[in-house]
C-alpha cells in the first residue's frame, strides 16, 4: 500500500513560477523592493475594491498589524479581549504595555461572548479587542453598543476573516480598526503579510507614517514608528492570489458542505453550525470531540497523525493558560469555563483548495472508524 498522502489542516496556494516571472522582471527593472513601491499601491487599490473598504493600509505580518492598530488609536491601561486565539492577539496588547482582561466566548460562535464584557470594565478599561473566530463574525451590533455606552475603542483581530460578510456588509468595516493576516496558512495570502482596515483618510495617513518608522520625508519623523512595511514580492504574491480567490473561495465552500453532509452520522462529534446569513470564507472546519466519542480529543489527533492526516487543535491552550497570562486574575479557568471547554475539545480538520472529495472521505472515514 506505501504511505498515503499527507493532508494538511490548510496549505498556501502557490501560483505558477511561470505566472509569477513577469512580477520579478518588473521589480528587478524598476529597483523598487520595498516603500510603496507599485506593486505595494496596486495590491492596496485591489484589496480595497475586493473587499468593500475604503481605505486600507499593508503589512508585513499581522501580528505588526495589531500592535500598530493599537498604537495608532493611542489604547492604554487595560483592554478586554478573547482567551480564545493565536497568542498574537493578546501578544499585541503586551508589546504596547496594556494588560489583557480575558473574557469568556459564546458557546456557538466560540467568540467573545458580549453578555461578559459589561462585568469586566474596569476605570482603566479603554478598549476590546474581539477576534471573528474561524472567520464567524462576532455580534457586532452588541459590542458596539457597549462600546458606545462606556466609550471604549474596539479593534477587531480579523485574521480569519478575509472576505467574510455579516447582516449589513463587509464585517471588515465595523469597530474602530480590523486587522487582517495574509500569512501562507489564510484564505488569501502574501505568503507573510496583513493589513488594517482604516476608517477613513486621516487614520491611513497615521497608520501609514506609523509603519515607516514614523517617517513623513526624508528628514521628518513625527511618530515613534515601527518597520512594518510590505515588500514588492509579497505585494506582488497578492496580486497573483487575488485573481483565484473565488476559485479557491468555491472551492473551500464545497469541501466545507462535504463536511457537513458526511459528519453528522458519527456520534460524538460536534460542527458548529453555518453561518446562516453570513456570507463565510470557510477557512477552517473546526468539530468538536465530545466525551460520547470512543476516544479523547488527543487520541483523535494522535490517530490523525499516524493516518498522515495532520489536524490541528486551534486554539489549545487557551492563551490564558500561557506563563505570561496565567497569573492575572482574568486568566482563572473558573472565569473562562466555556473557552476551557472548548480548548479540550476542539479539532481543526483539514480545509483547502487543494483537497480533492476524495481526501475528505479518507478524513471522514478515519474519524468515522473511531
Amino acid at each position: 500500500m506505501g504511505t498515503p498522502k499527507p493532508i494538511y489542516v490548510t496549505q498556501p496556494y502557490l501560483p505558477a513560477l511561470a505566472d509569477f516571472i513577469p512580477y520579478l522582471e518588473k521589480i528587478w527593472d524598476s529597483k523598487i523592493l520595498t516603500n510603496g513601491g507599485p506593486f505595494h499601491a496596486q495590491l492596496e487599490a485591489a484589496l480595497c475594491s475586493y473587499l468593500g473598504v475604503e481605505h486600507l493600509a499593508l503589512f508585513t505580518n499581522g501580528t505588526i498589524g495589531l500592535i500598530t492598530a493599537l498604537q495608532a488609536l493611542r489604547i492604554t491601561g487595560e483592554v478586554i479581549t478573547t482567551p480564545y486565539s493565536f497568542v498574537a492577539t493578546a501578544h499585541s496588547l503586551l508589546w504596547n504595555g496594556i494588560k489583557p482582561v480575558f473574557v469568556d466566548i459564546d458557546p456557538h460562535t466560540l467568540n467573545l461572548d458580549p453578555s461578559k464584557i459589561e462585568a469586566a470594565i474596569t476605570p482603566h478599561t479603554t478598549a476590546i479587542m474581539p477576534v471573528h473566530v474561524y472567520g464567524h463574525p462576532c455580534d457586532v451590533d452588541a459590542i458596539e453598543r457597549i462600546a458606545d455606552n462606556y466609550n471604549l475603542k474596539v479593534i477587531y483581530d480579523a485574521a480569519h476573516a478575509f472576505g467574510v460578510q455579516c447582516h449589513c456588509g463587509s464585517v471588515l468595516t465595523h469597530g474602530d480598526l480590523s486587522v487582517l493576516s495574509f500569512h501562507a496558512t489564510k484564505v488569501f495570502n502574501t505568503f507573510e503579510g496583513g493589513a488594517i482596515i482604516c476608517p477613513d483618510a486621516k487614520t491611513k495617513v497615521r497608520i501609514d507614517h506609523l509603519k515607516n518608522f514614523g517617517f513623513v520625508d526624508e528628514t521628518t519623523v513625527v511618530a515613534p514608528g515601527i518597520n512594518g512595511k510590505m515588500s514588492e514580492f509579497n505585494a506582488a504574491l497578492g496580486l497573483l492570489q487575488l485573481k483565484e480567490i473565488d476559485t479557491a473561495l468555491a472551492r473551500r465552500k464545497q469541501i466545507d458542505a462535504l463536511y457537513r453532509r458526511l459528519l453528522p452520522e458519527i456520534a460524538g462529534i460536534r460542527i458548529l453550525r453555518d453561518g446562516g446569513e453570513v456570507v463565510s470564507n470557510h477557512a477552517y472546519f473546526p468539530i468538536m470531540v465530545e466525551t460520547d466519542y470512543p476516544l479523547s480529543r488527543d487520541a483523535l489527533y494522535q490517530k490523525l497523525r499516524d493516518a498522515q492526516i495532520f489536524s490541528r487543535r486551534y486554539f489549545y491552550p487557551l492563551i490564558s493558560n500561557f506563563p505570561m497570562y496565567r497569573g492575572l486574575a482574568s486568566a482563572s479557568p473558573d472565569n473562562l469555563p466555556v473557552a476551557t471547554e472548548a480548548a479540550r475539545k476542539v479539532l481543526c480538520l483539514p480545509i483547502s483548495p487543494a483537497l480533492t472529495d476524495d481526501d475528505v472521505h479518507r478524513v471522514v472515514d478515519c474519524l468515522r472508524r473511531g
